[in-house]
């Protein structure tokens, strides 16, 4: 589902990146919340892709996504 989302420990410590590049899907998310399209980010980062990005994305949105357990409401 997310080919082109990586981890490895030796690269950028094991954080979500793109394609075993130094390149966080936290940076991909941070430059679109800050108003940069696909077309912008590519032409500051040519070893992007716009595929890059939606998967970046779509990550992000996955995560967001998941439950998590010390957030839930304590049982009355």
């Amino acid at each position: 589902m997310f080919d082109r989302i990586t981890f490895e420990p030796a690269i950028m410590g094991g954080r979500a990146c793109i394609r075993g590049m130094r390149m966080t899907v936290s940076l991909v998310v941070n430059l679109v919340a800050n108003g940069m399209s696909t077309e912008d980010i590519v032409r500051e980062y040519p070893e992007l892709k716009a595929e890059d990005i939606r998967q970046a994305l779509q990550y992000a949105s996955a995560l967001a996504n998941e439950e998590i357990g010390f957030f839930k409401s304590p049982a009355a």
